[in-house]
This record gives C-alpha cells, structure tokens and sequence, in this order.
C-alpha cells in the first residue's frame, strides 16, 4: 500500500495525520524502533541472552520483520469478553489452530492468546511464529462481574509449551490492583529468568475515572502513568489503548478531593490536545521509548474497521510507538478479510514515507 492510498483511506484527516509535526516532546529524545532495537536499547539492560535472543524471534517474524516494528495478533477475547460474544460472528475461532493460522497467515510477528490456545497448538507451531501466552484474565462468570485479572497458569508453563514471551493485565486503579502489581511483578521476573520477553497490557480501570460525561479511562496523562508503572516492573512491550482525551488528574482533583500528582507542564508543554501528541506522551512515559509502546486496535465497528486501524496505525508510528496489537476487527470477519486489516496495519510501518512526526 502507498502513501497514498493511507491518505485516501484516511480521507479527510489525511493532511491532519500525515502532515503534523510535534512541538510537544522532541522526536530526538526518543529512542525510536529501528532494525538494531535488541542492540542498541535491550542489549544494554539486565536482560540475559535467552531474552535478546527471544526478543529478536519477536522483531524477526513477519511482514515486519527486521524492521523494530510489531505487529500481533491478540486473541484472548475468549475468557475476557467470552468466547460466545467474541465468536459468534465467526465460529471458525473457537478452534484454537484457526486463531494462530490468522496471525500466520497474516503477517504478523507473533499471536497473542491464552494458555490453552497455545498449549493445543503447540508442538504444530510454536517454531513457526513465536507465541505470547497470556497468564492470566478476567473471567465473566463470577456475578455480579467484577474487574479483577486472576492468574490462570504459571510462567514455566509458559516456558514449556515453548513462548517467546509472556503477556499479562494489570487494572491499573482499580481496588485490585495493588495484589496484580506484586503478581504480575514477580512473573516477569521469572520469565526473565527463564529466557522469554514481557509484554503488559496497562489499562486503567475504576468508575470514578468516568466523570462528568467523559471517560478518563482513555486519559494521555493516566494511561502514560500506568505505562510508567508497567515499565518499572521490567515490561519489555507495553500494551495501551490509543490516548483519546487528557487532564484525567485534573478532572479527579476537584471538591477538596487530592488524587495523585500533577505539573500543569503535563498539559502545557508535554502534550497538546492532536492525538499523534497525546499518544506521544505514553511513549515518553514507557522510557522514552526503550519499552516499545503498542496500541490496541479496539473493539470492532464493522465498515470502518480498516480505516480506523490505518488511523491508528499512523498515529502510533508518527508518536514513536513500535505497532499495533489488533484483534478484534481481524477475526470478528472472514479470514480473507482479517488478513487484509492486518497486512494494512502492517504497510503502514513499511511506508518509510510515513515518518516521525
């Protein structure tokens, strides 16, 4: 795909996207994804040679090989929004050897999804495209439901069916997030010890972050703490949804309520309200970028699936970021279709005329 064509797709933001430059954090203090991401950023850290050589099965794979960019499939929709809900549109993904023919066929650096995906699927594939077990979910069967990410398995488990990485959620403010924090901690230290690289997905969760009509959940300047935390406990990748809005800290600073810390600069200076700055400040805040930040691709929309993942695609890129990890709006169609969603993501970051912004 050209540049053109990502303009045509993005239709009227197409100058909006493609055109803006940063005045917010300088696009040289970041250390951006290039071909020599493993040596120039991981190789310097305490991360030993059974995690460089895992990270560089990760960078390796796919349409995006050798490039420092990823794209992954996640499915683990199954148990975090249920397997009926998540695959009623396309029952062919029940079958767990469906989901990670979809990442292969797809071009994709690895296939994200749960223990027993994996584990069925792994012999027949796992030195075929590298796997990212997600260790553990929330389950939809407890009622009332409740947001609280459980472990389901354990990292040697992981190690055993043969896992590039491990994956794991932490509900960043939520009344549970101090016991993930300690959980998910510990199992990243493990899996570093055992060789394999670490991925978090940093998601911010609690009702008060909704407030006064708009959801906060989606806040540059909460969801660039979370990635902050996340990064602290040695995530390698972190995994966040696309910033849609700001001044998440202010909104919950009101009535004579103190709740976190904040510099106006946050706002002033270190972002502006364009989606490619606010994006750019979760990457400031994963090291400056020596964490690749991913996007989510979100829930799925129908016709505008591809569009919408374009746009996010061109954001994340332009802000710094090192891809995208999209799953519902590829397998929620037909194969045929998936696989072109993907592969779009993917020439985004093959399109070295889309540039840093």
């Amino acid at each position: 795909m050209s540049k053109r064509n990502i303009s045509e797709i993005l239709g009227q933001d197409a100058d909006y996207l493609l055109s803006h430059k940063s005045k917010t954090i300088a696009k040289d203090q970041l250390h951006l994804p290039g071909p020599d991401m493993v040596d120039r950023v991981f190789a310097q850290s305490n991360r030993n040679p059974q995690v460089l050589r895992n990270l560089e099965a990760l960078f390796g794979k796919g349409r995006l090989a050798n490039t420092g960019f990823l794209s992954i499939l996640p499915i683990d929709q199954g148990i975090e929004h249920s397997a009926g809900a998540s695959f009623a549109k396309n029952p062919i993904y029940f079958d767990p050897e469906n989901i990670v023919k979809l990442a292969f066929e797809g071009g994709c650096n690895a296939v994200a999804t749960t223990y027993g995906v994996l584990a069925m699927m792994s012999r027949k594939y796992a030195h075929k495209i590298p796997f990212v077990v997600k260790i553990n979910h929330n389950e939809l069967l407890t009622y009332p439901n409740k947001a609280d990410q459980i472990m389901f398995g354990t990292v040697e488990d992981a190690w055993n069916l043969g896992a590039a990485a491990v994956g794991a959620t932490i509900y960043f403010g939520s009344e549970n997030s101090s016991r993930q924090i300690i959980e998910v901690a510990q199992a990243f230290t493990r899996a570093h010890e055992l060789g394999m690289a670490t991925i978090l997905w940093c998601y911010t969760r609690n009702s008060a972050f909704k407030k006064d009509g708009k959801d906060y959940h989606v806040s540059a300047d909460l969801t660039g703490q979370a990635n902050h935390l996340g990064v602290t406990i040695q995530a390698d990748i972190i995994k966040q949804k696309l910033a849609e809005n700001n001044g998440g800290y202010k909104a919950l600073n009101t009535g004579g309520s103190t709740y976190g810390k904040l510099d106006e600069k946050i706002y002033t200076e270190l972002t502006s309200d364009h989606p490619i700055d606010l994006c750019r400040y979760q990457v400031a805040n994963c090291y400056m970028g020596r964490a690749g930040l991913i996007n989510s691709g979100g829930e799925s929309k129908g016709a505008s699936d591809l569009a919408d993942a374009v746009r996010t695609a061109v954001i994340n890129k332009r802000a710094g970021g090192m891809g995208l990890i999209s799953g519902r709006k590829a397998f929620q169609k037909p194969l045929k279709d998936g696989i072109e969603i993907l592969n779009a993501i993917q020439d985004v970051y093959l399109d070295k005329s889309i540039d840093i912004a």
